[in-house]
């Protein structure tokens, strides 16, 4: 009895000493660790690969593989979808076999692999099936940058030593989301100039070069990421708990299969000896996930009931996504019919794709200096008394609306677009143009259709001629002095024109006329009607010239197929430069050159503009994109936040790999919308999408009414109503969930 004393005193000092320790443990600072700078330049490097290969992507799968506006948003959507279901096998084999640094690097490879298989088959010389090579190399990239988009982030979180550097972890992960964010800004600036104004393989652009450099890019963000091994804190797998979980759900469905009894949860059943299942045959369970306790435990049933709470309210989630990642499909086949000109410069339609990195990054520090300490004192409390972004329930459906509002502007300058567009001959309607060629006013006079007076290099068009088929028109004219009659054909759904090509006859030459734009790519087209006199016009050459100078097209004059060029200023020359004209070509418009031959030094040369070029403007899409990153910074940052506080500390990595792939169904949403939509037009896909995303949210809205948030200041659940004015909330608005921050 007498030793107690002592020994009490004892062990008081050595609790003291213990506690001092842990004050010197956690006062010990640690330098930063120089080797997360490996890993933030792979990630930007690798960034910029993926970002400046999908940029060009679509126009890539219209314009050198010649797929449908259609079909091309199927296979971008499909490619995207990919890349954000891979992750969760990414995760799987990092925790489970590999570990983090040896997924990056295998991954990485079969990432690099795919870039280049698809730059060579956008490489003409190579003569590789272009179609069966590009869709194994976008297999190949997505498989890589789904595989290494768990662990790069996770890895370079490895390298601190926490809780002592947790403030520098938090300054690594700003600078790996500037990174991300640097590399796309970048990246999608970059290579739509290099697929656009670098020429190869006489073409009049270069999308082998243009994936081409993503393709070094992603090869050097190798090359620096194993230049940082030996600095490396380098973690064994300890077991992925996506696998956990998934056993834990099946091993329940399946018990609960089996089970007769009635259990309140399917988690409850499990596999239970004779005995047990004997002595418990009578007990109720709670919940069906129970019925899993008896193999793994009742700790992981009950995170995963708390995972699945949060889950259920995942279901509406993937719609967003939808509509955000047609940034780079419907967005971009909207721009390439709008007008980019800016006097000293032409926006290409790809490019517009940079507003959103651009935005990102001016928002980070403006949100996080400036809006978020404005809403904190004073925007949030105005909206909390009228019930708007008080919860991070409520701004999830705050942000999904702002993404619908973008695509109800996306629409209405859609229908604008259309307004434009030239008629298009359709059922029962042909179209009909006659272009004089000759020195003289031309006079026709066709039957069934009208008296006819064409002035020199000039034209007539009529675009509603009531036809069944083909019907043939006779006709008397008179040029000149000159009478002569014939007949001309008009055929039901066709666009059809006819010239003279020579002075010595007065047949009509007839070829196909159509007015429609490039919606390719947006381009010029212009054709070439040439009037030989007595000269063969297939001898006589055309020549496209632009403003350097440089040759950049050439024809035969009896050739009457459109040209393609760039949008900028060309001379075209006529029969080996005896004469020539200067003309602007603006993006979307159609044209004709007219040229008669009055010497062999001397042509009469006339510009038609069939079709006016784009005049609605590319920037007037910036609204869109400012409406739709403030979407997605309110929907995407908050959707994570709210995931992270409501589910345990084990569940965040299987809730990171959810959250990847509500990205991946959002795209599979858009494949599924695109095969069974049936809309000609693009205003009503637009709206399509924007009526889906109104009724999600609404349907979200119901969910999160019902939804009780976890607090770990009561034992009680609170639901998400405006009866939460008294509930603990962080500086963001959001739970600030303790208990499941526990390490």
């Amino acid at each position: 009895m007498g030793a107690e004393p002592e020994d009490t005193s004892l062990a008081k000092r050595d609790s003291k000493d213990d506690g001092k320790k842990d004050e010197e443990t956690a006062l010990i600072k640690y330098p930063y660790p120089k080797q997360v700078f490996f890993i933030v330049s792979n990630e930007f490097c690798e960034r910029f690969s993926y970002y400046g290969m999908r940029t060009i992507l679509s126009l890539y799968l219209t314009d050198i593989l010649l797929f449908s506006n259609d079909d091309a948003k199927v296979i971008y959507h499909a490619f995207t979808m990919l890349v954000y279901f891979f992750p969760v096998f990414g995760a799987m084999l990092a925790d489970s076999l590999l570990g983090k640094f040896k997924t990056i690097f295998y991954v990485s490879i079969i990432y690099a692999c795919g870039n280049i298989i698809l730059a060579m088959s956008a490489c003409p010389p190579l003569n590789f099936p272009a179609v069966a090579f590009s869709m194994v190399g976008l297999l190949l990239i997505a498989l890589g940058s789904g595989g290494i988009k768990p662990c790069v982030s996770a890895f370079g979180g490895d390298q601190f030593k926490l809780p002592q550097q947790a403030l520098q972890l938090t300054t690594f992960f700003s600078m790996f989301y500037f990174s991300i964010n640097a590399g796309s800004l970048i990246s999608t600036t970059v290579t739509p100039i290099l697929r656009s104004d670098v020429h190869c393989f006489d073409d009049d652009s270069c999308y082998s070069l243009a994936f081409g450099v993503p393709g070094i890019l992603m090869i050097t963000s190798i090359v620096i990421f194993v230049l940082g091994k030996p600095l490396y804190f380098i973690r064994q797998p300890e077991g992925n708990m996506v696998i956990r979980v998934s056993k834990c759900i099946a091993t329940a469905l399946k018990e609960k299969s089996k089970s007769k009894e009635k259990k309140e949860h399917w988690l409850d059943h499990a596999p239970q000896t004779a005995l047990k299942e004997k002595s418990k045959s009578k007990e109720k369970k709670e919940h069906w996930l129970d019925h899993a306790t008896e193999i793994h435990g009742k700790q992981l049933v009950t995170d995963v009931k708390a995972l699945l709470k949060v889950l259920l309210l995942y279901i509406p989630l993937p719609v967003f996504w939808a509509l955000f990642d047609q940034q780079g499909t419907g967005w971009t086949f909207q721009a390439r019919i709008m007008n980019g000109d800016i006097g000293f410069y032409t926006i290409l339609p790809d490019q517009m794709q940079v507003i959103n990195p651009l935005l990102i990054l001016i928002f980070i520090p403006i949100f996080q200096y400036g809006v978020y300490p404005l809403f904190n004192k004073i925007v949030y409390p105005l909206f909390n008394k009228i019930g708007i972004l008080k919860t991070p329930l409520k701004r999830l459906v705050t942000g999904g609306l702002l993404a619908a509002v973008a695509f109800v502007i996306s629409a209405i300058i859609s229908l604008a677009l259309e307004a434009e567009m030239p008629t298009q001959p359709t059922t029962g309607i042909g179209h009909l143009r006659i272009y004089n060629t000759r020195s003289c006013e031309l006079s026709l006079s066709v039957n069934g259709i009208e008296e006819i007076s064409i002035e020199s290099m000039s034209h007539y068009e009529n675009i509603n001629i009531e036809v069944t088929g083909e019907q043939s028109f006779d006709y008397m004219g008179g040029c000149g002095g000159e009478i002569f009659s014939d007949s001309l054909v008009v055929r039901e759904n066709e666009a059809l024109g006819y010239y003279f090509a020579r002075t010595d006859s007065w047949e009509l030459t007839e070829f196909a006329d159509s007015s429609m734009k490039n919606d390719a790519n947006g381009y010029p087209r212009i054709r070439t009607l040439v009037n030989g006199g007595t000269v063969d016009p297939a001898t006589i050459d055309v020549i496209y010239y632009n403003d350097r100078g440089s040759q950049q097209e050439s024809s035969s004059g009896n050739d009457t197929q459109p040209v393609e060029l760039r949008p900028q200023i060309y001379t075209i020359s006529v029969g080996n430069n005896a004469s020539q004209v200067t003309e602007d070509l603006r993006l979307g418009g159609v044209y004709v050159l007219l040229a008669t031959r009055n010497s062999a030094s001397d042509y009469s040369m006339q510009l038609l503009e069939i079709t006016p070029p784009n005049t609605i403007h590319m920037l007037l899409q910036i609204p869109q994109y400012v409406i739709i990153t403030a979407g997605e910074i309110m929907f995407s940052i908050t959707g994570l936040e709210f995931s992270y506080s409501q589910a345990p500390i084990s569940m965040k990595s299987v809730l990171q790999a959810c959250w990847l792939l509500t990205t991946a169904f959002g795209n599979l949403l858009v494949i599924i919308i695109e095969l069974i939509q049936s809309f000609d037009r693009e205003s009503s896909k637009f709206f399509l999408y924007c009526g889906i995303m109104v009724l999600d949210m609404v349907i979200f809205a119901f969910m999160a009414m019902r939804y009780k948030y976890v607090d770990p200041h009561r034992s009680s659940e609170i639901k998400d109503t405006p009866q939460e004015d008294s509930r603990d909330t962080n500086a963001n608005g959001g739970i600030e969930n303790k208990a499941f921050d526990k390490e």
